[in-house]
């Protein structure tokens, strides 16, 4: 059975654009259409039926990963801060932290742990994150992380995200750390991947690292920075050998910290 307006035919194109505007799978229209028998419209219908059923899946999983700021807030916390930090195994360039407090309504389908997420849309989730929600980004130097090592940075980093909120928060939710602030505070463990709210700061810590890597490569030119962001790569390797260590370089790690020749 063919779909039909007006008595004609409905074209697989126009199929498509009703189809956007349809979201139950009850609708009349949907029901109609899984009796046409054109190979095109049942195309379209599959590729519909998958589109809900991802979207549906994203749905769970938000609604899954909020689950402790579901917690607190059924105990009366309302600004609830997700603290995550990128950056700790690089051999160059800071290490970044990132504070993010979510309204209760938002809502980012796909939002995940920021390493898995392409960089196209860590891009667009960061452009959200910007927009919709309070966010504080703290840093700790190279120079910093050679003097304290990289843990004690990483904790400075995420203090001077918290201190860089525009408001103060009820509850900390910390990646797998507890730093020395005064606030009420949950470690938990891989927490990107399990509290929307870490999840949303290790996306803005990240990208925030990634552009200021970006704007190194500029300054120190030669060795990469722009495309391994500060990790040890291949590449990376061979341009300390033959050009030394610059500025923003971790002269703690190895293997600059282990051979002569690297650390000229």
């Amino acid at each position: 059975m063919l779909i039909f307006r007006g008595g004609e035919t409905l074209k697989i194109s126009e199929i498509e654009a009703r189809l956007q505007e349809i979201t139950n799978p009850s609708d009349p229209f949907i029901q109609a259409l899984g009796r046409d028998e054109r190979k095109g419209a049942q195309k379209a219908l599959e590729k519909w039926m998958r589109k809900l059923q991802k979207e549906r899946e994203q749905l769970e999983k938000f609604r899954e990963m909020g689950r402790f700021e579901d917690a607190l807030r059924s105990h009366g916390c309302r600004l609830i801060a997700g603290i995550d930090e990128a950056g700790r195994g690089p051999l160059a360039g800071p290490v970044v932290a990132a504070a993010v407090i979510l309204p209760e309504d938002f809502y980012l389908p796909g939002l995940n742990d920021s390493k898995q997420l392409s960089e196209k849309q860590r891009e667009a989730f960061f452009a959200r994150i910007q927009e919709e929600t309070l966010v504080g980004v703290g840093f700790a130097s190279a120079e910093e992380i050679d003097r304290m090592n990289i843990y004690e940075a990483a904790k400075k980093a995420m203090l001077a995200a918290l201190g860089h909120l525009p408001a103060a928060p009820d509850h900390l939710l910390i990646d797998a750390m507890e730093i020395p602030a005064s606030y009420p505070q949950t470690s938990i463990v891989k927490g990107d991947a399990k509290s929307i709210s870490i999840a949303a700061a290790s996306v803005v810590a990240k990208v925030t690292r990634d552009r200021y890597m970006q704007e190194m490569d500029e300054k120190y030119p030669g060795y990469g920075f722009a495309i391994h962001k500060g990790y040890g790569t291949k590449k990376h390797l061979e341009a300390l050998m033959k050009l030394g260590p610059c500025p923003i370089h971790r002269k703690s790690f190895a293997p600059i910290k282990d051979r002569p020749a690297i650390r000229r």
